[in-house]
């Protein structure tokens, strides 16, 4: 059972670290701790690289963080995941150890490791409970990424077990909002969706073509939602279980579509190439424990589609190209 911490933990005045500060989701914590009275430390890759356990290790000695947010990995869609099988393993995994080792020797008060949804086997249970960890085959193209993924969730359990450190694991749903990739082939559904109705709406196409047949569903969750939830469960929850962060719905991608298509201000018709792969029928967390520890998201999808697509046009304006492409 997943248990609030007997007192709550305290963040006033402490040194945190985010770790993977500049991507989507360590940037959307850097803003949510905005709000805590918190000294934040945060270090750029080309001075310490965190496959590097020397640089690792030196860092955490010199700066000593008592609390870090553990969102540092290598990324990428289905193309990256299955073809740079080795550098996601390796990557990774070394990432993962090397912060989790530093933390424990330099004394960390509290650790928070952020999984990936493809820890969990392909064909799981639907909504996914997070006791279905380990209980079957993953999907093959991402199991390199999901195996480091469990690793580090594991490491953070082996930890609390031998050494009683305090480090817990958070598993987030699908994520978009500021700071997304909008890469043509390697970004997640959300923003190949905006991007494509925008362009579509640019250039005046009678006509976007969604792959699929628009009957899988889907979970969404909006990134600054996710990081308020982390700092909600760093604050109250002390447990060797992980939680999921989700929002307990899903949605049809046809449904969801049209919804970024009306947001997009794109009037043509929608499409769907049903010789494309829908994928999994259903992706869907189990959000009980989280729910049980005192949290819910807060913003509407619509209201996050707004947002997010606000955040694309403000970020293709000051790169003058699209984002992340």
């Amino acid at each position: 059972m997943s248990r609030m911490a007997s007192v709550p933990f305290e963040l006033k005045g402490k040194v945190v670290y985010v770790a993977g500060h500049r991507g989507m989701v360590g940037s959307a914590i850097v803003r949510r701790l905005a709000r805590e009275d918190v000294r934040l430390v945060t270090v750029d890759r080309r001075e310490v690289d965190l496959c590097n356990q020397a640089q690792v290790f030196d860092w955490f000695g010199r700066v000593r963080p008592q609390v870090i947010f553990m969102a540092a990995a290598k990324v990428g869609g289905i193309v990256a995941n299955n073809t740079l099988r080795a550098e996601f393993i390796y990557d990774n995994i070394a990432i993962t150890a090397n912060v989790i080792q530093a933390a424990h020797i330099n004394g960390a008060e509290k650790l928070m490791f952020l999984g990936s949804s493809c820890i969990y086997p392909k064909l799981a249970p639907q909504p996914l409970r997070e006791d279905s960890m380990l209980t079957g085959p993953l999907e093959p193209t991402n199991e390199p990424y999901a195996i480091a993924k469990i690793a580090g969730i594991k490491m953070a359990e082996a930890y609390r077990s031998q050494y009683g450190s305090n480090f817990i694991s958070v598993m987030p749903t699908n994520l978009y909002g500021p700071g997304d990739n909008y890469h043509p082939e390697l970004s997640h559904v959300v923003a190949a969706l905006i991007r494509r109705f925008h362009e579509a709406k640019l250039s005046g196409a009678k006509n976007v073509v969604v792959w699929g047949t628009g009957t899988p569903r889907r979970e969404f969750l909006y990134v600054d939602d996710m990081a308020d939830a982390c700092v909600h469960l760093m604050k109250t929850h002390s447990g060797s279980e992980l939680i999921n962060i989700g929002t307990g719905e899903d949605i049809a991608i046809a449904e969801f579509a049209r919804m970024v298509a009306k947001i997009v201000g794109y009037r043509g018709e929608i499409s769907f190439d049903t010789s494309r792969p829908d994928g999994t029928p259903r992706k869907l967390l189990d959000v009980s424990r989280l729910d049980r520890l005192g949290w819910r998201a807060t913003t509407s999808l619509e209201d996050g589609l707004k947002r997010a697509y606000a955040a694309y046009q403000a970020e293709s304006q000051v790169n003058g190209h699209q984002p992340n492409a």
